[in-house]
């Protein structure tokens, strides 16, 4: 993949913070993006009037007027794929996929057209789209509507995947997808719209591919992305009334993902615990475990763990799934068996 393109705002001056709900975020980041450039294009099920299924880009056809913010027919194979044609053509096409399931009915697009055309081109095109699309669970809207599956996509050379867990990664991060020149998937957690936090007037911009700590400490290293960053901040609180000091790495980005940040962590660390909503068998935790597990095999005190969601399709009842999903009561469980691991042990899944 080519370097990131420069950033898109200039850092001139201390910004003033307000309290700003994750969804409108995305809006104000698409907003801006539209502002700034005239190539940027907004389309999908719904998007115009109601905003998309939460609401996300209410108000952007009534500032952009219908040219640029199209609602579609109900088919995302055509709508992935006018994207791929319109992103060739010149635009910037940022388009709305209601729920991650349905990204299986464009696939074709995706992942042999729009990753693959900078390649099989020569290098002569760009393909700078953006696919925003929320997963997960937590809202029971069944084995249909929950799945998380950005570990296929991060699995495809040609596309980026970022996941961001917070309001003002969720704008820097939208920025610079839409400034990119690949293909990049935009995952947003269902949870994460109504959720808050600061964001400021002139926000700060995010490389893809940079992690940050979201909190530091020296016992064991969690690393985590999306709604599960949350997830493992409340676990280091609890197991800080302990007297253990976990280090909380949110990975923004997972492909590319900051290698470098969760090496340097294990390295103080030395434990490593992987966390996300997703299924973990085959997931973005089995990829950086077996990568951390190469690179740094004598630091480790202890094997790499991985928390994630039971192998099985979301339940729509309630109670079911929370049995199902990965909680703070998980991670814990992870972070306590890598503590009190010994040499010739094994550990119990």
């Amino acid at each position: 993949m080519r370097p990131q393109p420069p950033m898109y705002i200039p850092w001139l001056r201390q910004a003033r913070m307000a309290e700003t709900r994750y969804g409108m975020a995305i809006n104000r980041a698409l907003a801006d993006a539209m502002q700034a450039d005239a190539t940027v294009t907004l389309f999908g099920e719904d998007v115009a009037a109601p905003g998309g299924p939460f609401a996300v880009t209410r108000g952007l056809q009534a500032k952009f007027g219908p040219e640029r913010v199209r609602d579609t027919p109900i088919s995302e194979a055509t709508i992935v794929g006018a994207a791929v044609g319109a992103a060739l053509g010149g635009l910037k096409p940022v388009v709305e996929i209601m729920f991650m399931d349905f990204v299986t009915l464009a696939m074709d697009a995706l992942v042999n057209q729009a990753a693959k055309a900078h390649f099989m081109f020569g290098g002569q095109c760009s393909v700078p789209m953006v696919l925003r699309t929320p997963h997960g669970g937590g809202l029971n809207s069944g084995p249909q509507h929950s799945q998380c599956l950005e570990a296929w996509f991060a699995h495809v050379p040609g596309l980026k995947v970022v996941v961001p867990s917070n309001p003002a990664d969720a704008y820097a991060l939208l920025r610079a997808a839409i400034a990119d020149p690949d293909p990049v998937v935009f995952v947003e957690n269902k949870t994460l719209y109504s959720s808050k936090g600061e964001l400021a007037d002139v926000p700060q911009p995010v490389a893809i591919g940079s992690a940050r700590i979201a909190q530091s400490g020296s016992d064991a290293t969690i690393v985590a992305y999306g709604a599960s960053v949350a997830a493992a901040l409340k676990a280091a609180a609890s197991l800080a009334a302990e007297g253990i000091a976990i280090e909380v790495i949110d990975l923004r980005s997972i492909q590319p993902w900051d290698e470098r940040a969760v090496l340097e962590s294990v390295e103080k660390t030395r434990r490593l615990i992987v966390a996300h909503e997703a299924v973990t068998a085959f997931g973005v935790g089995a990829e950086i475990a077996a990568r951390i597990s190469e690179l740094a095999f004598g630091e480790l005190a202890a094997p790499v763990l991985r928390v994630g969601a039971d192998f099985m399709p979301v339940p729509f009842a309630r109670s079911l799934e929370r049995e199902c999903l990965p909680g703070e009561a998980d991670i814990m469980a992870a972070v306590r068996r890598s503590l009190d691991w010994k040499p010739n042990a094994r550990i119990n899944p």
